[in-house]
């Protein structure tokens, strides 16, 4: 990891910042927050926005699916203006393979210290190896891998090759003891692969949420960013022009993705195909819409909150392990809550997420921005 003293905000596409921003603020705790309302409410309304913030336990999907996908996609967007700078500077293509590999391994070593909630020591049975910033970063080793050395119809014919080829090979194989094609929990291929490869724990006894396999497809997750950043970066047209086909390409894989999950179903834990295809539309639109206000209309004081998020979004996800954002609000801003009376638990969670705001703000002001 290295600290990062450069902000260059008028030469950034401010959107990806923002888009990145607004996706890590639900998980800083205004989704705990959303919950915890509906608990208090009960109403329709409530109980069935807070279903929302609930992953499916098997197949289905929610808005809270969306999170993991949007942060892979737009950590691909990034990858065409970052490599082709370094090209620009003098970097070889070896050089800046070998420092995408390192930043990939810094992001899955992160990811099991974060599993075991800190640096400790323990049996290496013990450990879960698989993680969410494991699988950002074994996809974005092997997107930017096909960025470096494939031209663009071959990244999107790679993008199509690895969903087709993960559907065909969950569809012709099992777990013993079950029929090929079968896609339950205990009998898919994906999980039988996670049980007798994976070392140490997974995270359901039988299934692990971010296993192996499901890789396959997060670098088709990734590299539809890549794609996409590509596309923003170098096609001469017309920012109004890029939203359009943006917009376009998001409810063509929409569409696609709810027509595949009719045989392949859309499914977070195996990140199936159709899962691939139905989030990567939602992000696309997205960024579209995002895009379209922040960088091409030009509003973009309002995102601000945002994008201080989004400029140190590794931090703001890994940092609870070692700050009590909960404890510091507690401390300094518990009478808040005490005024809210029946409310006192979602305001003391907006606190918390206002606390650990003020610390990106801090960070932002110093231009500490942490990298890996």
């Amino acid at each position: 990891m290295s600290i990062d003293n450069s902000r260059s905000d008028k030469t950034r596409v401010r959107s990806i910042d923002a888009l990145r921003g607004f996706d890590m603020f639900w998980i800083m705790g205004i989704g705990s927050v959303v919950v915890q309302v509906a608990a208090i409410e009960g109403t329709p309304f409530w109980t069935g926005l807070a279903a929302q913030f609930e992953h499916p336990y098997w197949n289905g999907f929610t808005l809270w699916d969306m999170i993991f996908p949007l942060f892979m996609f737009l950590s691909g967007i990034s990858s065409p203006f970052s490599i082709d700078n370094q090209l620009k500077n003098g970097r070889s293509r070896k050089q800046i393979l070998w420092k995408v590999i390192r930043r990939g391994l810094i992001l899955i070593l992160l990811g099991i210290i974060y599993n075991t909630k800190g640096i400790e020591l323990r049996p290496l049975s013990d450990y879960r190896y698989a993680s969410v910033l494991g699988k950002i970063g074994a996809s974005y080793i092997f997107a930017n891998i096909i960025y470096l050395y494939a031209r663009p119809k071959a990244q999107a014919m790679w993008y199509w090759v690895l969903l087709i080829g993960y559907w065909l090979l969950l569809k012709f194989t099992s777990a013993p003891g079950y029929p090929p094609g079968n896609l339950t929990e205990a009998g898919n291929f994906a999980s039988y692969f996670d049980r007798i490869v994976l070392p140490g724990r997974l995270s359901r006894d039988i299934h692990d949420t971010v296993g192996l396999l499901c890789t396959i497809t997060g670098v088709s997750t990734t590299l539809l960013g890549v794609i996409t950043g590509n596309f923003l970066k170098k096609y001469p047209m017309s920012p109004i022009k890029k939203v359009f086909w943006f917009s376009i390409g998001g409810l063509g894989l929409i569409l696609l993705g709810l027509l595949w999950g009719l045989d392949f179903p859309i499914n977070k834990n195996l990140w199936s195909s159709s899962f691939t295809l139905l989030t990567g539309g939602i992000s696309l639109l997205l960024f579209a819409l995002f895009y379209y206000i922040i960088d091409v209309r030009g509003y973009y004081k309002w995102s601000f909150f945002f994008r201080v998020i989004g400029m140190n979004s590794i931090f703001i996800y890994i940092s609870p392990i070692f700050i009590n954002y909960s404890y510091i609000a507690k401390a300094s801003l518990r009478w808040i809550g005490q005024l809210s009376g029946t409310y006192e638990v979602p305001v003391m969670g907006i606190c918390t997420v206002f606390v650990s705001w003020l610390v990106l703000y801090f960070m932002y002001k110093k231009n500490i921005f942490i990298k890996v």
